[in-house]
């Protein structure tokens, strides 16, 4: 069950149940120490997966004792040391907006090879520049044209320009997605797979050099 969805625990960290009206009183730095241990899935021995999830439910705003909750776990979690976190965020500014990006040290931020969603990416990295995330890189999926791909980079970031990495247009994982598998079944020679690779590996280089 994700974080946000879970009464009894945010009822308990907090002080407060989701959708209560306004006016209530609750915790904004609830307890979030065992969290990753009790309600993390043990993927391997050195990966654990939390699903925090979204709000979608009307009377629960930024201040809401779900998002207090998220937020507190999130930045608990980014200050534990030798950990490395991957957060997957929703679509949009909702994770800039409500601060839930605070001590962020990457922003990945991946974008269609569209006018639209570019400009979207560019927005982005701006309030991810207003965080103070250091590193903010543009991720741009599901390209076919790498040619013109480029060209409408340089056409939306006239100024400045964060580094951007592209991730080529798949068959396999539309019709994994479809068939309800999992990405882990993509062929070693499967392009966007081989440009995951590159990405991580770009990555690993920025960081561990």
């Amino acid at each position: 069950m994700p974080l946000v969805k879970n009464e009894e625990l945010i009822a308990e960290r907090t002080g407060a149940r989701p959708g209560e009206g306004w006016g209530i009183l609750f915790s904004l730095t609830p307890d979030v120490s065992d969290i990753a241990d009790r309600f993390g899935v043990k993927v391997n021995d050195n990966l654990t997966l939390v699903v925090v999830g979204s709000i979608d439910v009307s009377k629960e705003g930024c201040l809401c004792p779900a998002i207090a909750l998220a937020k507190a776990f999130l930045l608990h979690t980014l200050l534990r040391p030798k950990d490395v976190v991957v957060i997957d965020s929703e679509a949009g500014a909702e994770v800039f907006g409500r601060g839930l990006a605070e001590r962020f040290d990457v922003n990945l931020c991946v974008a269609e090879p569209t006018l639209k969603s570019l400009m979207i990416a560019k927005k982005l990295v701006r309030m991810g520049r207003e965080l103070g995330i250091k590193h903010n890189f543009i991720v741009i999926n599901k390209v076919v044209d790498t040619l013109r791909t480029a060209q409408l980079y340089s056409r939306v970031f006239t100024d400045d320009r964060p580094r951007y990495y592209i991730v080529r247009y798949s068959d396999n994982i539309i019709k994994l997605e479809n068939s309800g598998k999992g990405l882990n079944e993509l062929p070693n020679n499967d392009p966007a797979l081989q440009d995951v690779r590159q990405l991580i590996n770009s990555l690993r280089n920025i960081f561990l050099r």
